[in-house]
């Protein structure tokens, strides 16, 4: 599955953007998708995870109650609607891919994707 982020830009803090992961290849509702992100001088971090059929939702805690997950299979895109924004949420949001197989599965984490995209940047000014 190849991965194209889209959607970042320049927000004032407190504003909101909705980012988009769309998906080519087939078979989209069968990967758990991700979102991650990577500030200057830090390491990528997790931000949120959905599960292949949107069963379950992960959200990070420094952005719940502020950023959800969902995904659309029918038009292979996994979006991140993020309000209230900080500016310590920028960095570069990249979304991520696994293949769901059944077994057991860590969304948090970054181990837990075989696929990544170029990623999108979110700059959030004060």
């Amino acid at each position: 599955v190849q991965l194209q982020a889209s959607g970042g830009g320049l927000v004032q803090a407190g504003g909101s953007l909705r980012l988009s992961c769309a998906a080519s290849g087939r078979s989209f509702s069968r990967y758990h998708m991700g979102w991650f992100r990577q500030a200057p001088g830090k390491e990528r971090e997790f931000v949120a995870g959905i599960t292949y059929n949107g069963g379950r939702t992960y959200i990070a805690d420094s952005v719940k109650g502020r950023f959800a997950i969902s995904r659309d299979n029918a038009g292979n895109t996994v979006y991140l609607q993020m309000n209230i924004l900080e500016p310590e949420d920028t960095a570069i949001y990249y979304c991520a891919a696994d293949l769901f197989t059944g077994t057991s599965y860590n969304l948090r984490s970054l181990n837990g994707y075989n696929y990544w995209g170029q990623g999108t940047l979110v700059t959030v000014s004060s």
